[in-house]
């Protein structure tokens, strides 16, 4: 049994086709979603849908992401977040316009079920961007953060490669877990187009929204299939550049 985790999606429906068929799904594989599956390219609706279908066939957990989160906002209560247009939103709400309202009911049961973190059998958790309480993401005062947080990463990014966890200055909240898989700030800007990793933390988001790939790593081998850049895929489209 492979468990295979996938970074940030950001609407790029045939992207993720592109790096399934690379993948070649068995019936045994577990997908762990990371999040932001919309906000970016046009395809907002198709893709979750592409992933309600998906479900029904292979073993999935799908993280909620904070443009699942404002995704879901709109479709409930028809906030327009600004922010959140400038950043992605304008699309996925062209994109969810056209959608017929069965389908919508769908939709909205799928981002209202969205998890905020996973824990496995391993005690590897799966969180869309990271966590602050030095206790564990299930301590958060505010359990929102979880899909916000930047610390997490800035704080692993930071780490000297020479310290190990037995040593008293290595990070408290990374002892928690065996490792951490995050999305959310994608390692483009760090000049990377594959996964990265500092300490114990693996961070998946290969700039899927920009002009990265969209990656999935088995997480045991480490073996990380990708598509091609996701703009080229879409080149009349801006994403979110």
């Amino acid at each position: 049994m492979r468990t295979l985790v996938i970074g940030d999606i950001h609407s790029g429906l045939k992207g993720l086709k592109q790096v399934l068929r690379k993948v070649a799904p068995s019936s045994t594989d577990r997908f762990i979603f990371l999040g932001d599956y919309v906000d970016g390219w046009s395809e907002a609706a198709e893709t979750v849908s592409f992933l309600i279908d998906f479900s029904n066939k292979y073993e999935c957990v799908f993280i909620r992401g904070n443009h699942d989160y404002l995704v879901y906002q709109y479709l409930k209560k028809g906030d327009t977040n600004p922010m959140w247009l400038a950043h992605g939103g304008e699309a996925s709400k062209k994109s969810y316009d056209s959608l017929l309202s069965e389908e919508k009911k769908k939709h909205l049961q799928f981002y209202k079920e969205l998890t905020n973190y996973y824990i496995d059998t391993e005690n590897r958790l799966f969180v869309h961007a990271g966590f602050t309480n030095i206790k564990g993401p299930q301590y958060e005062h505010f359990a929102n953060l979880v899909f916000w947080d930047r610390t997490l990463w800035e704080m692993a990014v930071s780490l000297d490669t020479h310290i190990s966890e037995e040593d008293i200055r290595y990070p408290k909240r990374l002892r928690l877990f065996k490792e951490i898989f995050i999305g959310h700030t994608p390692v483009t800007r760090m000049n990377s187009t594959v996964p990265l990793h500092f300490g114990n933390v693996w961070n998946i988001d290969t700039g899927a929204a920009f002009k990265g790939p969209l990656s999935i790593m088995d997480v045991d081998t480490k073996e990380v299939w990708q598509s091609e850049a996701i703009y080229q895929l879409y080149p009349l489209e801006n994403g979110r550049n």
